[in-house]
């Protein structure tokens, strides 16, 4: 179980540290930033690449929505949840400690929101809890989806992080204007505890809509999509 919890912490630390530090220290760069494209790609590539180097260990989730999706789905045992959702937080809220740390090295750095996620007047776009609301539950559906699907022994093995990095790329593509992005409650919870805005406040949407998010997808695949007699399906 050490080995499984520290494969998730180490695999949340790395998606928060790459995905959200491409948002604070590359994405708005003078002239070379990245950009949304950029940042949508990090977040993407940081699940890509750890599904391959601890996915074997652990199953690869690195987020709590994911967790409780693949318990609903069948695919993972309940009495380990609460230990991995422990572990995914721990990993990003120190990986957020540890980009505000270099990202504070800069001459007049002000964390501002800092990556986090919001609605209304923290949205990117400014726009509405309500649709903050349904983007995240839409897209963490469809994520649970894509990952119950490629996980399937229905399916190829072995492409399963590459289907799912890419799907992350995309729901970054899709949300960043809305929500700045969540569709993880760890993610959420690391950058909002050093936002310098009202995130902690919003932070309650970010949990309850990715968490419905994955229950839906989850009993979507079961009921309507799993195919019939497919083990690990």
């Amino acid at each position: 179980m050490v080995r499984k919890l520290s494969a998730e912490f180490f695999g949340t630390f790395w998606l928060v540290f790459g995905g959200c530090g491409s948002a604070v220290l590359a994405a708005a760069f003078p002239e070379l930033g990245i950009g949304f494209v950029g940042v949508s790609l990090a977040f993407g590539l940081t699940v890509l690449t750890m599904a391959y180097a601890v996915g074997g260990i652990s199953g690869g989730h690195f987020n709590p929505a994911v967790s409780l999706g693949l318990a609903i789905g069948g695919r993972f045992a309940w009495k380990e949840l609460v230990p991995y959702w422990i572990a995914q937080i721990a990993g990003a809220i120190v990986a957020a400690a540890a980009l505000y740390a270099i990202a504070s090295g800069k001459a007049g750095f002000a964390a501002g929101g800092f990556a986090s996620n919001g609605f209304g007047e923290l949205s990117p776009g400014g726009y509405s809890m309500q649709a903050a609301l349904l983007i995240e539950i839409v897209l963490t559906a469809g994520f649970l989806i894509v990952i119950l699907g490629s996980t399937s022994n229905a399916v190829p093995a072995g492409f399963a992080p590459i289907a799912i990095g890419l799907a992350l790329t995309l729901i970054h593509l899709i949300s960043i204007p809305v929500t700045n992005t969540s569709v993880n409650p760890a993610r959420s919870t690391g950058a909002a505890l050093f936002a310098e805005t009202a995130a902690m406040g919003q932070l309650w949407l970010f949990w309850l809509a990715p968490v419905v998010g994955a229950a839906i997808g989850a009993l979507v695949w079961r009921l309507l999509l799993r195919p019939d007699g497919a083990e690990n399906a």
